[in-house]
């Protein structure tokens, strides 16, 4: 019999959930209650919980001692921290992914329920090697125990992780996504059980390449609109030189037959990015939705390793973005998925207020009024253009340092400009990250998220988003609107007041 190891969780102290003067904390994004976070990983649904595993430091706010922390929720919008699930050991626990393994291939189930199964990296300090680990619970994720006493899968490589695992029906067996990092290239592998795995294919390098690709992605979707076109969608992180300047995300389109992906015949080799900002990486999706819910939602890591370690936040560093819904639409360039956040969020609001032909021009016109005020904000508005060559939403602070959200109609891009957000921590931060639209009809719908310190932009019911974190300088925030050389009107402006989701994470739930 294969000797396993259970895996004890930490259980790290957990102060209020706002310390005072945190004025970075979100309100509604998920953060932990301290210490360092990156990666989502392990995402699956089982008996009413959505879990979200992710990297995590028990012992402090920066890189180090990866472990998976552990948070569950029951509507994607209102998260509970839980102890750490799988500790790092004699090797890091590196990024991953967990499945529910309903006919028990593994055997691994007790009592004729699925055992919860997460395929991690184990990345060993000592040598660099990096490998594929497996780990199970029997109780709905509370307590984990590693299989065997090493890993499931190694090839003997330094740059070889981030596994993703799905059930793949039509082939009846798992397909586990995971990458050659320096290479730039993705492996696929399949198994009947989740413990031997046998090499399928590779695909790359293509699209945008740097230091490493990571965290990849693979699922399908119905194309909106053409009843019975479904697509294939990979999606695959990049540490560095993406299109916000850092860490970012691309994907391809195209077809999966359970051993090989193979883009579709009008995918160009130019990048498809999932996000046009700075802050949005490592985007993976949930396993295992119910039937009744046909959606596919991801979340991303709401940072970028340029300055990750630097934020001026406390005492936590590392927050994840909303759980976003993605769609794929067939469009004039091609396959496009289109982000929205998920339709959960909606019981937050409060406040609502509704204005109409709002004109803006050279002065700037204060949005207290129209219900937009305070850092934890939802914003949905149909921008005619007009005559102005750019109109900017200009957040400002009680120091008087300004976030811009902008459209520069002249050359059809849509924009965030945290050149002068906040005190300077890192030379990689203050930037303005754009996303190309076209405004050659002078319309466009804008709907914004604001948390504290974090922006999420949807363009045109997301067929583009931009999500960038900014670091005020203190005080509360003010809306303001101007338009530069012409006027512009909000032809409708719908906003909300968002409440806070963050339960007391004094209260971690019991093991």
């Amino acid at each position: 019999m294969m000797a396993t190891m259970p895996l004890a969780a930490a259980s790290p102290s957990a102060p209020a959930r706002t310390p005072a003067g945190d004025v970075h904390r979100p309100q509604y994004h998920f953060t932990p209650a301290r210490n360092w976070l990156n990666d989502p990983n392990g995402l699956v649904y089982y008996e009413g919980e959505y879990h979200l595993f992710y990297q995590y430091n028990p012992h402090g706010d920066r890189w180090g001692h990866m472990s998976w922390g552990h948070a569950v929720s029951r509507d994607l919008v209102h998260w509970q921290e839980l102890p750490v699930a799988i500790p790092e050991t004699d090797v890091m626990a590196f990024s991953g992914s967990a499945v529910i393994d309903w006919k028990n291939s593994s055997g691994l189930g007790k009592g004729g329920r699925p055992p919860l199964i997460a395929v991690y990296t184990g990345h060993d300090p000592r040598t660099g090697s990096q490998a594929q680990f497996l780990a199970y619970s029997n109780d709905k994720g509370r307590s984990w125990t590693r299989y065997g006493t090493g890993p499931v899968l190694d090839i003997d490589s330094t740059e070889f992780r981030d596994p993703k695992v799905f059930w793949h029906a039509p082939t009846k067996r798992w397909v586990m996504v995971v990458v050659m990092a320096a290479e730039n290239r993705v492996a696929l592998y399949t198994s009947p059980d989740l413990k031997s795995w046998m090499l399928a294919s590779h695909f790359g390098p293509a699209g945008a390449q740097g230091k490493n690709w990571e965290c990849p992605d693979l699922f399908e979707l119905p194309v909106e609109g053409r009843p019975g076109e479904t697509r294939w969608v990979l999606s695959v992180n990049l540490g560095d030189n993406a299109v916000g300047g850092g860490s970012g995300g691309q994907y391809f389109v195209g077809d999966f037959d359970g051993t090989r992906f193979t883009p579709d015949p009008s995918w160009g080799e130019a990048p498809a990015w999932m996000d046009y900002g700075a802050d949005f990486y490592a985007a993976v999706s949930w396993n295992d939705l119910p039937k009744s819910d046909p959606r596919r939602i991801w979340i991303g890591w709401a940072n970028d390793w340029r300055y990750a370690e630097s934020i001026p936040t406390y005492p936590s560093r590392g927050a994840m973005s909303l759980p976003r819904t993605v769609a794929l639409r067939k469009t004039a360039e091609g396959y496009r998925i289109a982000q929205a956040p998920v339709r959960e969020l909606a019981g937050l609001r409060s406040n609502h207020r509704t204005t109409s032909n709002l004109r803006l021009g050279e002065q700037p016109v204060v949005l207290a009024p129209h219900g937009v005020e305070g850092g934890a904000v939802e914003l949905d508005l149909d921008i005619d253009t007009g005559t102005a060559d750019q109109l900017s939403f200009v957040l400002t602070d009680g120091q008087g340092y300004e976030t811009l959200i902008g459209v520069n109609p002249t050359v059809n891009e849509v924009f965030i400009d945290r050149t002068r957000s906040g005190p300077h921590f890192h030379d990689g931060f203050p930037n303005r990250h754009v996303a190309p639209v076209d405004l050659r009809t002078g319309r466009l719908k804008l709907r914004i998220f604001v948390d504290q310190s974090i922006i999420e932009l949807f363009v045109n019911d997301g067929t583009q988003t931009i999500t960038d974190r900014f670091y005020r300088g203190g005080g509360p925030l003010s809306w303001s609107a101007v338009a530069r050389n012409g006027t512009a009107t909000i032809r409708t402006l719908d906003a909300w007041t968002l409440a806070d989701a963050g339960a007391d994470s004094s209260r971690l739930a019991r093991r």
